[in-house]
């Protein structure tokens, strides 16, 4: 009975009569609920001193663990017009596959033979680079020539400066020889003047001495001229001489001045030659271009450019790709407060969308449906979001994630950290402390430093 009404019923009933009623009365349940609400606070007390194991609950995503197999898009290198497609959305595509065909649409790269055309003007411009090189071996050639005739020239000449002068020296004796001759003819024809003036010689005899005088003296006149016309051609020889040096330098540095003209020539061609190799390996290499090929095996997800004839940009996005072997991972950004606590092998716990699971955040091993992870890498710059990001990659140790996972998934991530009794997860939660620092591979370290010790 309740006894809630304003007529009461209990002194009209016999409540001893019923054994039902008796066990139910009310001193009954007040020691009843006292020893429930005892047990209720020991077990809550125990459980104060359970391990718990502190967390940081994170949302993330399913990415590849290596960026070279992440989902990507593919670019035109070159501006052209859509002319033709090989695949479409969801089809399988191996390394080297032609996912579509490109014209041109750049008026410079219009001529079809534009490469043979400029293979010819290669070809060309390398024969005027060999006839320049011939015409420098050949100015060499002559520059050499003229050098060993000079040469030539000048020994002839001192060979005829040095026969000169010693026909010089002879003439010269031969002058002295003469005026001597003279001046004695001389002496010898006054003296028979005065012996035939004194009568002492015949008029014969005193002409007979000035035909000698006077022979004497055409013969020191002759070798005079002689010696005169010898000395002047000694002068003429050495003028001969220096100019001869002159007049081969002029020479020599003019073909000098040819060949070095020849040689700056050679180098404008040899530039042009180079400049047009370049041109044609780029004309060459962007025909193969206009044929957008797929970079690695995988699946086409998207085609950002679709039609026939739509013009795209130089680096522009035309169609995605996911590779087809990749690893999984999960990418968690977490807030800055919690940075220092999460390190490279630390444990994570998931959850991915559409896997049920049952979590008990503070007893992982009681948890079901999630799967193990370690944290491979974080970044040390904080992103867009404002939070760093966490890569996690699968727990090679604990049981392998499903399959049927696809990049680009939702995952629920939990990172373990230090295990502490329950009370002092309570009390930190009250204070607002945050979790405790801990390095999950900070044992295997001591254990490894332990172990160089030992060596």
């Amino acid at each position: 009975m309740l006894n809630i009404s304003e007529e009461k019923v209990n002194d009209k009933i016999a409540e001893k009569k019923y054994e039902s009623y008796v066990r139910v009365s009310k001193q009954e349940f007040k020691r009843v609920g006292k020893k429930l609400f005892l047990t209720i606070l020991t077990i809550l007390f125990l459980i104060l001193f359970l391990p718990w194991t502190q967390n940081i609950r994170s949302v993330g995503y399913i990415t590849a663990l290596n960026p070279d197999v992440r989902p990507q898009t593919i670019q035109s290198v070159i501006d052209g017009r859509i002319e033709k497609w090989y695949v479409r959305e969801g089809m399988y595509v191996n390394k080297g596959d032609t996912i579509l065909k490109l014209s041109e649409v750049k008026t410079e790269y219009f001529d079809p033979n534009l490469v043979s055309r400029t293979r010819n003007q290669l070809q060309s411009k390398s024969s005027a680079v060999t006839s320049y090189e011939k015409k420098i071996n050949a100015l060499e050639n002559q520059i050499q020539s003229l050098i060993n005739m000079r040469e030539m020239k000048i020994q002839q000449l001192t060979n005829k400066l040095q026969q000169t002068r010693l026909k010089l020296q002879a003439d010269s004796n031969e002058y002295h020889a003469a005026k001597i001759n003279y001046q004695t003819a001389e002496i010898q024809f006054k003296r028979g003047e005065e012996l035939y003036k004194q009568g002492l010689r015949s008029l014969t005899e005193l002409e007979n001495r000035r035909v000698k005088m006077q022979e004497a003296q055409a013969k020191m006149i002759a070798a005079e001229n002689k010696y005169l016309a010898t000395l002047n051609e000694l002068n003429i020889v050495e003028i001969e001489l220096n100019n001869v040096d002159n007049e081969y330098q002029e020479k020599i540095s003019k073909a000098e001045s040819e060949k070095f003209a020849t040689i700056s020539a050679l180098f404008d061609a040899m530039a042009s030659v180079s400049k047009m190799e370049i041109d044609l390996t780029n004309y060459s290499i962007r025909n193969a271009m206009y044929y957008v090929i797929a970079p690695q095996s995988g699946y086409i997800t998207k085609a950002i450019k679709t039609g026939i004839g739509e013009t795209v940009k130089q680096g522009e996005d035309i169609i995605t790709l996911m590779p087809a072997n990749y690893q999984l991972a999960v990418e968690m950004y977490i807030d800055p407060l919690d940075y220092v606590l999460i390190d490279t092998g630390s444990l994570v716990r998931i959850q991915f969308d559409g896997w049920p699971a049952l979590i008990f955040s503070g007893w992982p091993g009681l948890t079901f449906g999630t799967f193990g992870g370690k944290v491979v890498a974080k970044d040390r710059f904080a992103s867009q979001n404002g939070k760093f990001r966490i890569l996690v990659a699968p727990d090679t140790s604990d049981h392998p994630w499903p399959k049927e996972l696809a990049v680009g998934g939702g995952a629920q991530c939990l990172a373990l950290l230090k295990t502490v009794p329950v009370w002092y997860e309570l009390w930190r939660q009250i204070n607002g402390f945050p979790p405790e620092y801990y390095k999950a591979n900070s044992e295997n370290s001591n254990d490894s430093k332990k172990e160089k010790n030992k060596k």
